[in-house]
This record gives C-alpha cells, structure tokens and sequence, in this order.
C-alpha cells in the first residue's frame, strides 16, 4: 500500500457550476469510498480575484475585484493511479468556467 493511500481534492466553483463539477468529479472516478461513489462535501463562502492584464476571466472584469458566491467542493481520490489521479484534474479543469480553478490536492494519510 502506498504511504498516502488518498489525496483530499479540494476546489472553489461558483454556486451556478457547483454541480457541474460535482458530477464531473463523479464521472471521473473521485469521490468513492468503499462501496459509496459520488461522496462530496460542499460548503458555501465568498470567493475573491482580481484579473490581471492578459487574463480571460469568465466572470469579472480585468483590473476590477470580484466577488463571487461559491462553493468548497471536497473529496477524495485513491492515489494509486497518477493516471487516475490526472484523469481527475483534467475532469474538473473541464467542467469548471475558471482560467484558473483553485485546486488543492493533499496526501491523506488515513482514506477511512
């Protein structure tokens, strides 16, 4: 068994794409704990940014700070497969509307 069986898979999507997300983490394979798939946690808050020059932001404007109504959607992925795990990411970079989704991937060193 690897040292870190899981990763926690943390990231920030707006409320109206909240879901999207959630089921592409889904479809992709996140989220299954024993004989459970789709397991997600999400919490809501206040996202901030403030595009830069050169950044194509799908909500906002460049130079303004934006506030955005969003959730923190977690779950976790085995580890075993980087393949799996890219898999993952690409999934979610594809469904959320960001440039840059905030993205955390964290060992676990307990899955459960």
């Amino acid at each position: 068994m690897p040292p870190f069986p899981f990763y926690h898979l943390i990231v920030y999507a707006p409320v109206t794409h909240a879901q999207l997300v959630r089921d592409a983490l889904a479809e992709a394979g996140a989220g299954r704990i024993g004989h459970y798939d789709s397991c997600s946690f999400s919490m809501h808050g206040t996202g901030r940014f403030r595009p830069l020059k050169g950044a194509k932001p799908a909500m906002g404007t460049t130079g303004k700070l934006e506030e955005v109504e969003e959730e923190r959607i977690e779950v976790v992925i085995p580890s075993a497969s980087k393949r799996k795990v890219r898999e993952i990411l690409d999934a979610v970079k594809n469904a959320h509307p960001y440039e840059e989704p905030a993205i955390h991937l964290l060992p676990m060193m307990d899955g459960g």
